[in-house]
C-alpha cells in the first residue's frame, strides 16, 4: 500500500483547510457510491490525528495517513490523489500493486 499527493492535489488540501501547520488528513473507505476500486465504497477524509497507522506520506507539515483498520480497502494498492483542474476538487486514482 502506497499513498502517492501529486503537488497540485497538496495545495488544494493547504488552502481549503484553514489549520494551521502540522496537520492530519485520514484517508478511509466510505460506504457509499458505486466506487472505482471497491464496488460501493468511495474514498473519504477526515481532519483527525492518527490512532493505529497502516501507512503514512508527510508534506511539508501535512501528513496523509491510513488507519490498520482500513488498510483492507488499500492492500497492495497505490492510491494517488491528484487535482481537476475543470472541476477544481481533488480525485484518487488505484494501481494495483503486485
Amino acid at each position: 500500500m502506497m499513498i502517492t499527493i501529486e503537488n497540485k492535489a497538496y495545495n488544494w488540501f493547504e488552502s481549503e483547510f484553514e489549520v494551521p501547520k502540522p496537520f492530519f488528513v485520514r484517508l478511509y473507505p466510505q460506504y457509499a457510491g458505486f466506487g472505482e476500486k471497491n464496488k460501493g465504497y468511495s474514498l473519504a477524509f477526515s481532519l483527525e490525528k492518527p490512532a493505529l497507522l497502516a501507512t503514512e506520506q508527510e508534506i511539508d507539515g501535512i501528513t496523509f495517513y491510513v488507519e490498520s483498520n482500513d488498510s483492507w480497502f488499500f492492500d497492495k494498492t497505490n492510491v494517488s490523489i491528484q487535482f481537476c483542474e475543470n472541476k477544481k476538487e481533488i480525485f484518487a486514482t488505484y494501481a494495483e500493486l503486485n
